[in-house]
């Protein structure tokens, strides 16, 4: 086996988080500010999810004061706490990046209901 693929394969978390595109997530990441470290939330839409292995990835966005925020998390990173799904959406595309260009209840997704 590549010597790269068996670090990368360490680098793999065990217990991935199962959340599609469309779902409502709060992600718990740890932010470090000089030698203190605390839990951030981040509570928004998965608007993308790309990559596999240890670069997999996934995008989320929220409204904050009127100002669209978007973060792109690595699945695999130790910083990411947790990945809470708060509510399950209903979409049929991979892919919501005109989720962008929508304001208000225009750029809500519905919720699924399973």
């Amino acid at each position: 086996m590549d010597a790269l693929k068996i670090i990368a394969q360490s680098s793999v978390k065990e217990k991935k988080p199962e959340f599609v595109v469309g779902d409502t997530v709060r992600v718990s990441v740890n932010i470090r500010e000089g030698d203190r470290e605390r839990i951030q939330v981040f509570e928004g839409t998965v608007i993308a999810k790309s990559g596999s292995g240890v670069a997999e990835t996934f995008t989320v966005r929220r409204v904050s004061y009127g100002v669209g925020v978007e973060r792109v998390f690595p699945i695999n990173s130790p910083n990411v706490v947790d990945v809470k799904i708060v509510r399950n959406g209903k979409v049929r595309r991979s892919k919501l990046y005109y989720l962008r260009g929508r304001v208000g209840k225009a750029a809500k997704v519905k919720e699924q209901i399973k």
